[in-house]
């Protein structure tokens, strides 16, 4: 059985306040990756993303088994039987790259709705990359907090 592959963008990364509890000890595997897409900071502390012509730059986690969709689907606010409209975010199939621009695949990702972002009050991040260093303090970063 092949990895279960997920593309994040935010506290999900590794050095990120949501990796340790999240994604350590359950990773088998981590690459620099960039996206189509286009990538905000929101004002509650973690990054979306959204579809766009613009590039993402994550990393693309491996996990040995499937069963860590659950755990990242409650961190992301995401029920995949429930309406968009009432998801935080929405898990996609997307394809990603390594850093020279061939393509690794489909893997899944979390992206928010451009509408969201807009409400929620989103800032686009131009360079297409994200790291709580680098945005205005929230604080701490909570356990039910999103951000692939």
């Amino acid at each position: 059985m092949s990895p279960l592959q997920v593309f994040v963008y935010g506290t999900l990364k590794p050095g990120e306040c949501n990796y340790q509890r999240y994604c350590a000890g359950f990773v088998v595997g981590a690459q620099p990756a960039v996206a189509r897409g286009l990538l905000f900071a929101l004002p509650v502390g973690y990054p979306a993303m959204t579809p766009g012509e613009g590039s993402v730059h994550g990393v693309l986690l491996s996990f040995a088994s499937p069963a860590i969709l659950r755990h990242l689907d409650e961190l992301e606010d995401y029920d995949p039987d429930r309406p968009t409209s009432q998801n935080e975010y929405d898990r996609q199939q997307i394809e990603v790259f390594n850093p020279a621009l061939q393509s690794l695949g489909l893997v899944w990702a979390y992206l928010m709705t451009p509408e969201k972002v807009r409400r929620i009050g989103g800032v686009p991040i131009r360079a297409g990359v994200w790291s709580a260093g680098r945005q205005p303090s929230t604080g701490h970063c909570l356990s039910s907090q999103s951000g692939s």
